[in-house]
């Protein structure tokens, strides 16, 4: 800026020619009259650099093709801009239409399209899901997906299932995913049916977090239960797909939603009881879930058991902050953790941390990170 008014400011003066101002400038004659042409037009102000950007872009979309676009979305509002732009190429292959990426941002800007909710990373899986070969060796825990009731509640079923003989242990009439919720709800099961040797869950709350160790407050109970949480895959839901299947069933009450939380509940408990007893199974057989089904001998304690570790591995508390201090580093193991002891036992590269009997972690060979526990 400083040397085009410079620039200027001499040719004005008349003091040397354009040809010999611009060559000592380094510009062309067509640049030199163009700065002096915008000094004369608007002042200093001229002088600024301007966008270099076309007004229009030669393969901007036309404002007649932006409003079809647009009209097909509002009249088919669950089509993405992929189906809307190959309609319309249907419809009218004379006209040239945008593509589907150019649709998306015609539709954005008109309010018609929101931007995706980032996903939570899923810890990792240790090892391969356990097959289960009897009663009470896997259940399968699960929310079925909230609706609206009479009264306006909401009402967001927590199923628990046993995954052998496809007995349903509970199904509960509550309003929301948290484990303030689940907890009593699997604690009544725990109580009357016994406990399981492994719980199968997704990854969302309250099962799980995106921690390393993807423990919950709720998974950090089934370890202190003695009880093994295992995660399926993110995007995986076959590999629950015995409750998934079960919530297909689910809907019959739900169809139209009871009036209340209470009525809910009622009609939860009568399909409960129809479900395990009554209803034959096309998996076992024709057979009902009951003929498969008997309680776990391991009886739900009446106070928590503390952890075992041995002499060999070196304990420490975790801190309010999820962290440990170790090997004069604070690592973060799990806010999930706070107030727990967990081990360390030491391997060829690097420690694992235990909690109880599961492993929930490695801290990196400089002890500075814990890893998640790879599969294998």
């Amino acid at each position: 800026m400083d040397q085009r008014l410079r620039f200027v400011g001499e040719c004005l003066a008349g003091e040397a020619s354009m040809t010999e101002l611009c060559e000592a400038y380094g510009i062309s004659r067509r640049v030199g009259y163009k700065w002096l042409g915008r000094y004369a037009a608007e002042g200093p102000a001229g002088l600024a650099d301007r966008s270099h950007a076309p007004l229009r872009h030669g393969r901007s979309t036309s404002p007649e093709l932006a409003e079809k676009i647009v009209e097909l979305r509002r009249a088919r509002p669950h089509w993405g801009p992929r189906k809307i732009v190959a309609r319309l190429e249907a419809l009218h292959p004379d006209l040239a239409w945008p593509s589907h990426s150019t649709a998306d941002e015609i539709l954005r800007k008109a309010g018609l399209v929101k931007g995706r909710r980032l996903r939570r990373r899923a810890p990792v899986r240790a090892g391969a899901l356990v097959t289960p070969e009897r009663p009470n060796q896997v259940w399968a825990v699960d929310h079925k997906g909230w609706v609206r009731l009479g009264d306006g509640s909401r009402c967001e079923p927590l199923t628990l299932a046993d995954a052998y003989s496809r007995f349903l242990l509970t199904v509960s009439a509550g309003g929301g995913t948290s484990a303030a919720e689940a907890r009593p709800v699997m604690e009544r099961a725990f109580r009357t049916y016994g406990l399981p040797q492994v719980i199968r869950s997704d990854n969302g709350p309250p099962f799980a977090t995106a921690s390393p160790t993807g423990l919950s407050a709720l998974s950090v109970w089934w370890i202190k239960l003695g009880i093994q949480p295992e995660r399926i895959l993110p995007g995986r839901p076959q590999e629950n797909g015995r409750l998934e299947r079960l919530h297909l069933t689910l809907l019959e009450t739900l169809s139209p939603p009871a009036a209340d939380r209470k009525a809910q509940a009622r009609r939860f408990a009568a399909f409960r009881a129809e479900y395990n007893h009554d209803r034959p199974h096309q998996a076992l057989d024709q057979l009902t879930p009951a003929r498969f089904y008997s309680p776990s001998p391991r009886p739900m304690p009446r106070r928590l058991p503390e952890p075992e570790y041995g002499s060999d591995l070196a304990v420490r508390k975790v801190r309010t902050t999820g962290e440990i201090k170790w090997r004069g580093e604070l690592v973060q193991i799990s806010h999930a953790l706070a107030g727990e002891g967990v081990a360390i036992e030491e391997i060829d590269h690097g420690w694992r941390v235990w909690f109880y009997r599961q492993p929930i972690g490695l801290i990196d060979p400089h002890g500075r990170k814990l890893l998640p526990i790879q599969p294998g």
